[in-house]
């Protein structure tokens, strides 16, 4: 399959050559997905959708334009390009956009990253049935459920790429996950709910349905009887289940885009001791199994393993071709890929014994960082932390500051690595956070 779709990749390159383009560069992906959703003891939605679709960049007398199509057809495909380039051709001219450099496409790794679960395709419906009633067995199985979704996602997707200066790849991968949301009663017309998903490419690595659900109740039992938290400058311990979003947060503008444009706190932060030396991040596309491992990124740059921040130190940024030559920056990959951080040796009972007191956070509840200063404000729920302990559950809390002075009072990382994220991070350990409440 992946030698056809690759065959159909080069013939829209080759009608992108002959309809007037000077370069060009397709791919050609395909995918199918099945959910099968169980609500409060009952089948209640199922979905299996295939997809296939085109996408073409044209350069073209100094221009460049993109293009998609879900239509295969190829006398429509012909007509399709050929509009495209003629498209391209009307367009103002934009000498930073250039095809790939195939320099670029040199070394590219040829590990296994072992992506593809041949059972996937195999999962009958049978067995999506029996994870939904385990998940909900468990879900149901107190007095104060008001409601429960139990969830079975699976699927499998493919891709090959081609461009008229010489790069050729391929793309295959799985997926599969599972998990339950779970509402309970709480005090008057209060509720509390929370969940738990696991997933991965492989079937075997995923734990029993019935101890997914398990872990969902633990954590929804865990939020009864929440209040408001109060206004203190405290320790934060963040879990590893929601670090994974605040390191998205932190290195949102830390890219080639945001510094051409004027709105990227990171701009003069490369070769600066710029964090708390707790904090190293390194993007890691050769994880075996990782969740966004991959042999080459979306330009077709060979994947390399990028160190982000080392020690504190800010390393590189994530600098595609275009802004990097619009920056003057050498590129290193447009888009991240896996995000494994240094850990600790303690867990988060040692973490917490630690700290003493502190709040613990669980959930973010919206908010936002602005990309240019790195302040932010963010709607936090979670524990306090009494005498080294899980304490009460609080909530309507706001956490507030800037992230690049938040991650320089980083003071230890956890050994409990998340491993349900493309950001592989343990707990997190910051002193001196301001929080907002009663």
């Amino acid at each position: 399959m992946s030698a056809d779709l690759t065959t159909q990749a080069l013939k829209a390159v080759e009608l992108a050559k002959a309809a007037g383009a000077d370069e060009a560069a397709a791919s050609i992906n395909q995918s199918r997905d099945v959910t099968f959703e169980y609500r409060d003891g009952a089948l209640e939605k199922v979905k299996d959708t295939t997809s296939q679709g085109l996408g073409i960049q044209v350069y073209a007398a100094g221009r460049y334009s993109s293009h998609q199509t879900t239509d295969l057809n190829p006398e429509r495909l012909t007509s399709f390009v050929s509009e495209a380039v003629a498209i391209t051709r009307a367009l103002e001219p934009d000498e930073f956009r250039q095809v790939t450099p195939e320099e670029l496409f040199a070394n590219r790794p040829d590990v296994d990253l072992d992506l593809v679960d041949a059972s996937v395709a195999d999962i009958s419906r049978e067995q999506r049935l029996a994870w939904c009633e385990a998940l909900d067995a468990v879900a149901t199985d107190h007095e104060k459920v008001i409601s429960a979704t139990a969830g079975v996602y699976d699927g499998s997707s493919q891709s090959a790429s081609v461009s008229s200066n010489g790069f050729s790849g391929t793309r295959q991968s799985t997926y599969c996950w599972y998990g339950s949301e779970i509402t309970l009663r709480d005090q008057g017309d209060k509720r509390a709910e929370d969940s738990f998903y696991v997933g991965g490419q492989h079937i075997e690595t995923l734990p029993e349905a019935s101890t997914v659900a398990s872990t969902a109740m633990q954590r929804v039992l865990s939020r009864l009887n929440a209040e408001k938290g109060p206004t203190v400058k405290a320790a934060m311990v963040v879990d590893s289940r929601v670090a994974g979003s605040l390191i998205g947060r932190l290195l949102g503008p830390a890219n080639a885009r945001r510094v051409q444009q004027g709105q990227s706190y990171w701009a003069e932060l490369v070769g600066e001791k710029a964090f708390s030396d707790k904090l190293t991040i390194i993007d890691d596309p050769l994880i075996k199994r990782g969740f966004s491992s991959r042999h080459y990124d979306n330009e077709g740059i060979s994947a390399k393993v990028i160190p982000i921040v080392e020690g504190g130190v800010v390393k590189n940024l994530y600098v595609d071709t275009y802004y990097g030559r619009k920056a003057g920056m050498a590129p290193t990959t447009g888009s991240s890929s896996n995000r494994r951080l240094a850990t600790g040796d303690k867990s988060l009972a040692e973490l917490l014994s630690d700290v003493g007191d502190g709040v613990y956070v669980t959930s973010w509840l919206g908010g936002n960082a602005d990309n240019t200063t790195g302040d932010f404000s963010l709607g936090i729920r979670g524990h306090m932390i009494e005498n080294g302990e899980i304490g009460r559950p609080v909530g309507e809390m706001n956490v507030t500051g800037n992230l690049r002075d938040l991650f320089s009072r980083l003071e230890m990382v956890g050994n409990d690595v998340y491993p349900y994220s493309s950001t592989l991070s343990p707990s997190l350990v910051f002193a001196g956070v301001d929080f907002s409440g009663v």
